[in-house]
């Protein structure tokens, strides 16, 4: 069944940890079996599945916590404002008050190590006259390339918050572990691609045909996450000289999925990503590479999220888009919103006749003053329904993406559904090559003897064309940057990489980022308002936060490791 959830979080955790017994919450602490004989552990296809798959429970997804890390950029901000996420940027994120550090990737990496020095297929020999031994073989075949790719972006994910991590590939027992040293942010990047380039050849190109599932890992995958760990080191934070070579990689890797020529970016009125089940269809999108499948049905996420003032509600409203990350969308001709504009302003979301205005992406990101929500109008206006509750959104607008109007918060019949996170997916990509032509050879200029027959124009204005906007017309390389840094913030909007694309871009200092605006709005008359930008907060800011810090326990108890600067 291709619908089939991949991943049943619950029940492959309970399996896995009755196998495997993960000690502690230090560095990356030995584990020891449990209940069954090291042997016995890899001695059947089951368990060995069941092993893989504990490994891919540490995929993550930012729609479980109360906040997503958009709320601590120039996208969003969190309306309750005791919550962690404030850590960041009011100034007090230290080694000692964490916020998403993902230490507990080195759980998932420890074990990706301990699988594939244990994982054995010869053992599984023994039932060549079961019925289904060839599926069985063929399928524990691939066991050790998926492990391999999980190990490889947890590796990423911890180089892309901290840069020079230990680059552990074995597991190393306890009296050792506390020894260990950081491996510089180019050799890590270096080992990543090298594992996908090598992995990728042994993947399926769609893992519903080889396992009539969907949710693990495949060839665009692997090759997807070498195109992101290339741009990431590509990038003034990781190549303060500007090594034009690592944008050249970059850009190859990118058109290396973009030759598979499986992905395609159906139009936005057409594709499951933005339909209105709010996440839960994704995989049915042509461009989704690789999602973290939730199997739980929840509501929690519309309720931390939903416009307050909905009468069956008890929604919290909390993260809530900026009036910055509003400003990004283009007026529906292309042209860039200026308040100065007063036509502009007047039509800000719609014009007299209710015709949206805006990038129609603005609309399936952000709901504003005049949308539809649950069948009703959204009033954020001051003295709106949406905008009287203490708690109510103080930027004018409530989050759209990933929200699911079919979920009741109802507590007499409430309606949970799964909510499942994009990963990777084709526009992504065609992003990161965009970004990476321009650097290395300009907006228009290709190199098909290397590799890349595809202008950065041209892979930019697919990404336009899917949402129904117009090309770019941007001349030198300096303007159309801005250009494909802007379209990258509305495509990918809301999904997690607004906050490290300012930081490899090394413009988190910028006070056109650290200013944070809503809107006010006043009605007058029936259906007259007016619009007022207003700066409602300053985020903390210190070049130390390009990078995270290393937890000071690490540090007390490894003298080998180094904190980063500043910190």
């Amino acid at each position: 069944n291709k619908t089939k959830i991949m991943l049943n979080i619950k029940k492959y955790m309970i399996m896995a940890c009755a196998l495997l017994s993960l000690n502690g919450c230090d560095y990356l602490d030995y584990d020891h079996t449990t209940g069954k004989t090291k042997e016995e552990t890899y001695a059947y296809y089951e368990n060995m599945n069941q092993l893989v798959a504990y490994v891919y429970t540490f995929l993550p997804s930012d729609l479980g916590s109360g906040y997503i890390m958009e709320s601590a950029t120039d996208n969003c901000i969190y309306t309750q404002e005791n919550a962690s996420i404030y850590y960041m940027t009011t100034g007090v994120w230290s080694p000692l008050k964490r916020v998403d550090d993902a230490w507990n990737y080195w759980t998932a990496i420890r074990s990706a190590n301990s699988f594939l020095e244990n994982f054995d297929p010869e053992v599984l020999k023994r039932f060549e006259y079961n019925e289904n031994y060839d599926e069985i073989m063929e399928k524990s075949s691939k066991f050790p390339y998926e492990v391999r790719f999980l190990r490889a972006f947890y590796l990423f994910e911890l180089a892309k918050r901290y840069g020079d991590i230990p680059l552990l590939t074995r597991t190393y027992a306890q009296d050792e572990i506390n020894s260990v040293k950081q491996t510089p942010f180019d050799e890590v990047i270096a080992f990543i691609a090298e594992e996908c380039s090598e992995i990728a050849l042994e993947l399926p190109v769609n893992q519903s045909d080889f396992w009539g599932e969907t949710g693990r890992i495949t060839r665009g995958a692997a090759l997807a996450l070498k195109s992101r760990a290339l741009l990431y080191a590509a990038s003034e934070l990781h190549n303060p000289d500007n090594d034009l070579t690592k944008w050249e990689n970059a850009a190859k890797a990118a058109y290396e999925v973009m030759d598979l020529a499986v992905y395609e970016l159906p139009k936005i009125t057409d594709d499951p990503l933005y339909s209105n089940k709010g996440g839960n269809e994704i995989f049915k999108s042509k461009q989704l590479i690789l999602e973290r499948r939730n199997s739980s049905k929840t509501n929690n996420f519309e309720a931390r999220n939903q416009p307050m003032g909905y009468p069956e509600t008890s929604a919290l409203g909390g993260n809530t888009p900026t009036q910055n990350l509003v400003d990004a969308f283009e007026m529906k001709d292309g042209t860039p919103f200026d308040w100065g504009n007063a036509s502009h302003v007047a039509n800000i979301y719609y014009d007299a006749t209710g015709k949206q205005t805006r990038d129609p992406r603005l609309y399936l990101n952000v709901l504003t003053n005049g949308s539809t929500w649950l069948s009703e109008q959204v009033e954020t206006f001051e003295g709106g329904k949406n905008k009287i509750q203490e708690g109510s959104t103080r930027t004018g607008y409530y989050l759209r993406k990933w929200m699911n109007p079919s979920v009741s918060l109802d507590p007499v019949k409430p309606n949970k559904i799964e909510h499942h996170y994009i990963l990777f997916r084709y526009a992504e990509i065609l992003l990161n090559y965009a970004e990476a032509m321009n650097e290395w050879l300009g907006p228009d200029a290709v190199d098909a003897t290397k590799g890349c027959p595809v202008s950065a124009r041209a892979a930019l204005n697919q990404v336009r064309t899917a949402a129904t906007m117009d090309g770019v017309v941007a001349t030198g390389q300096v303007d159309f940057r801005e250009k494909v840094r802007n379209e990258r913030r509305v495509e990918l909007a809301l999904e997690g990489h607004r906050f490290y694309d300012i930081r490899r871009w090394k413009i988190a200092e910028k006070d056109e980022v650290r200013n944070i605006y809503g809107v006010k709005i006043a009605k007058s008359g029936e259906d007259s308002f007016s619009y007022e930008k207003e700066l409602l907060q300053t985020m903390y800011w210190e070049n130390k936060m390009y990078l995270f810090p290393y937890p000071q326990n690490e540090l007390y108890m490894n003298d080998n490791l180094v904190q980063n600067p500043g910190w």
